[in-house]
């Protein structure tokens, strides 16, 4: 049976990312709020905001540490990634978006997606 493990959000950064280097490869993290909008069953607009936990490895990481800020807006693409540890004798989880491309969605910065 086939499967696909693909991701596409837009949105924007929560905060700054913050880069780091595990061995020799640079990685950087950053959430994106991706806000959507609806008519609840009165009509009244509604807005629901989800946070997405974003990783990205190598020259993707170079970059987005590089030009990404809190506030910018973004189209990433990537696949959903679970994680764990052990904390304090607990099993902790995160699930996250492994990055392959960002796209800048800010003025003339969309022109250098990469």
């Amino acid at each position: 049976m086939a499967s696909l493990n693909k991701v596409q959000i837009i949105g924007n950064l929560g905060k700054d990312p913050e880069s780091k280097t595990a061995g020799s490869s640079p990685v950087c993290n950053f959430s994106v709020a991706v806000t959507e909008r609806f008519k609840d069953k009165s009509g009244q607009q509604q807005e629901k905001t989800e946070w997405v936990n974003v990783v990205c490895w190598n020259n993707v990481a170079t970059l987005a540490g590089t030009y990404l800020k809190k506030g910018s807006s973004v189209y990433i693409e990537g696949k959903l990634q679970t994680r764990s540890w052990d904390q304090d004798g607990v099993k902790k989880y995160m699930t996250e978006v492994q990055a392959f491309s960002i796209q800048f969605l800010d003025g003339k910065k969309q022109e250098e997606g990469f």
